[in-house]
């Protein structure tokens, strides 16, 4: 359920509808724009020579689409596969790509009120992909540019989004 709130949103964010989905015990949300379809985790091809994260790839009705475990990419520590676990199928960028994920939950509307800055921390952790922190009742998720993520060079999936 979608309260109002009293924070100011300094994101620069419009809000709008997440995905929300949990990867060990955080809830992250992603643009639901960006979501093609939700499959169960199924055995993947394993490609050689690539990072561990990518896990392999998949064909999907006549598409090849690599996969990225996300626990495996955010250093989340063990990574256990079970009926739960989920692989989203993103549209980015021209690209197919796959991301597996502990579980899905839901798919949430958020106003811009709803919406905080993503916190600046001096640590070690990236945040470059976290655009914001959206707080819905007790819950607060972590917004991530999924784009963004897929399209930076470490991940070197898919080609530089054009501006």
């Amino acid at each position: 359920m979608v309260t109002e709130s009293n924070i100011v949103n300094t994101s620069g964010s419009a809000g709008g509808e997440y995905l929300t989905f949990t990867l060990g015990n955080e809830e992250y949300g992603m643009d639901i724009l960006k979501v093609q379809e939700i499959r169960g985790y199924d055995a993947v091809t394993a490609i050689a020579n690539t990072p561990a994260f990518i896990k392999g790839v998949i064909n999907l009705r006549g598409i090849i689409v690599p996969i990225v475990d996300l626990r495996i990419k955010f250093n989340l520590g063990n990574v256990d596969y079970n009926e739960l676990t989920v692989v989203i199928i993103l549209s980015l960028s021209n690209r197919v790509v796959g991301v597996v994920v502990d579980s899905v939950s839901d798919v949430l509307t958020l106003t811009p009120d709803q919406i905080k800055a993503a916190p600046s921390l001096a640590t070690s952790l990236d945040t470059r992909y976290i655009t914001g922190m959206g707080t819905i009742d007790q819950r607060m998720l972590i917004l991530v540019d999924i784009e963004r993520l897929m399209t930076s060079r470490d991940m070197e999936l898919v080609d530089e989004a054009v501006a």
